[in-house]
């Protein structure tokens, strides 16, 4: 696989973070790139993490994932989402998809990385080196935290733009998200 294979690969796996982001920053008041940083290394952490434990891993544990990743995705998704819609349905808008809290930050990391498990099962399979994998991880954290990073500003923009339905928008779009991940992978 070479570098450029990689990199789409990382794009790839970017776009749910993208779009988990792009709620955050609607969620999210007065953003600075100092209170980001958090948020998007632990989505490039999370990310890189999720693909070096599937080439640990390797091979063997993809049985025992494959039958349930994507209800996994899904479930975490659909509470998120679903808990958005129903604060924005109260009086006053509580925002639920606060990135800053380290639950939700977590659970939307671990929600947009079961991929890269997966991912790194495949590369164990390809027999990936050491060196090949550290490439691979780099790439893949520096690619995730950088659609974190736009997802965040773009929903911050849109936040302005749409004002108070934000929260039920955004809790729609993570459940659609989950949502294509399920239908996705039960139609394969």
């Amino acid at each position: 696989m070479t570098f450029v294979e990689i990199l789409l690969l990382a794009i790839g796996l970017s776009f749910d973070t993208l779009a988990i982001s792009i709620v955050g920053g609607m969620c999210l008041k007065d953003l600075k790139f100092s209170r980001n940083i958090r948020i998007i290394c632990t989505f490039g952490i999370v990310q890189a993490f999720f693909m070096l434990l599937g080439w640990v891993l390797g091979g063997s544990f993809v049985r025992y994932i494959e039958a349930y990743d994507h209800w996994v995705a899904f479930i975490l998704l659909a509470i998120i989402g679903g808990k958005m819609i129903l604060d924005s349905l109260k009086p006053e808008e509580n925002k639920s998809v606060d990135l800053m809290d380290t639950s939700k930050l977590l659970l939307a990391s671990v929600a947009t990385s079961i991929d890269a498990l997966a991912v790194g099962i495949s590369m164990a399979a390809l027999q990936f080196d050491v060196r090949r994998i550290v490439l691979a991880l780099v790439t893949v954290f520096t690619v995730t935290a950088a659609a974190s990073e736009l997802g965040l500003k773009g929903g911050e923009w849109a936040s302005r733009l749409i004002g108070k339905k934000s929260s039920m928008i955004g809790g729609l779009v993570l459940i659609a998200i989950g949502a294509k991940i399920l239908i996705e992978h039960l139609a394969a």
